[in-house]
């Protein structure tokens, strides 16, 4: 049975996502790369439960109001995408795991490779939010 994930795309009013440029260590997977924050689903745990949790624990954020976006079958995990809408400054946000945080646009995401897959997740997210199939608030 493959692992399970759960990871969110925070977007602010800009419609830029939310990254976290992982530790720069040898002994850790994608080191020094952008990625999408998020952990593994622990053993008997929602995913909901899971991107609750850690997001307590990375970056300090209660997500109770993120929801569902969408699930990818990658060949190493089941991975479940929540998006929820976040308008903070990047150097507000109390990071515990991870280099630093940063907000980037469509354009800045052009050509980055992101860790685990997560170029086609936000790939397909853009499109979706494009195609106007992404709820999001409205723009004030």
């Amino acid at each position: 049975m493959k692992r399970s994930g759960a990871s969110i795309i925070f977007i602010n009013s800009r419609n830029e996502v939310l990254l976290l440029l992982r530790d720069d260590k040898p002994d850790i997977p994608y080191p020094n790369m952008w990625d999408l924050p998020g952990g593994h689903v622990e053993e008997n745990e929602t995913s909901e439960a899971c991107i609750a949790r850690e997001m307590q624990e990375e970056i300090e954020t209660d997500v109770s109001s993120c929801r569902l976006h969408a699930v990818y079958d990658f060949p190493d995990r089941i991975e479940h995408i929540f998006l929820m809408d976040l308008d903070t400054a990047a150097e507000e946000i109390t990071l515990h795991e991870g280099q630093r945080l940063r907000w980037f646009s469509l354009h800045e995401l052009e050509g980055l490779p992101l860790a685990y897959g997560f170029d086609l997740v936000l790939s397909d997210f853009y499109t979706a939010l494009q195609q106007n199939k992404v709820t999001t608030r409205p723009k004030t």
